[in-house]
């Protein structure tokens, strides 16, 4: 049970983040079409200047989420030291973006204007993803100050239990070896 703490506290919140970053997806690359047909006079579009830097990056920080969130799952599943250099740092870099797009959803707020409800949802959902895929990215990285909340950088327990090797042609001087040609 101890080994599976971080497990069962980074299960849900990966989920949880997924789900949010597929709807950040959605909305961006609506939002991102409505303002390259120029239709930005759409009630529920709106904008200012800051509205097309934030949407790329909301968009690439929806992308890069998902497919973190992916390769966070397999992690999950696995739950070893191996599997979790991937997800750590997919999701690291999933963070940095998604913290860029944050930075820019301010700025856009800031500005004022008319924002229609599509662009105030990506906007809110990339505030929200900032703070839940920081909190994703704590627990994948709790391991290193103990190890009782999963699996740390320097675990190589996952090879234990093959046993010792051994010669496959046998000990020396002793028949049954590669020289009467049995295989083992």
């Amino acid at each position: 049970m101890a080994q599976t703490v971080g497990r069962n506290i980074a299960a849900p919140l990966l989920f949880l983040n997924l789900i949010m970053y597929l709807i950040v997806v959605g909305f961006a690359s609506w939002c991102l079409n409505r303002f390259i047909n120029g239709q930005t006079n759409h009630p529920s579009f709106g904008g200012n200047g800051a509205t097309m830097f934030f949407l790329t990056f909301a968009l690439l920080a929806g992308v890069l989420g998902v497919a973190s969130k992916f390769i966070g799952g397999n992690h999950i599943r696995a739950w070893r030291s191996d599997s979790l250099a991937a997800a750590g740092s997919t999701s690291l870099i999933a963070w940095a973006i998604t913290a860029l797009a944050f930075g820019l959803a301010c700025k856009e707020i800031n500005l004022g204007q008319h924002r229609g409800w599509r662009l105030r949802v990506v906007e809110a959902f990339i505030i929200i993803l900032t703070f839940t895929q920081f909190l994703y990215l704590l627990l994948l990285h709790a391991s290193m100050f103990s190890s009782r909340y999963g699996p740390g950088y320097r675990d190589t327990d996952y090879g234990i239990g093959a046993g010792p090797s051994v010669d496959p042609a046998g000990p020396k001087g002793v028949g049954g070896g590669a020289a009467t040609g049995t295989r083992v």
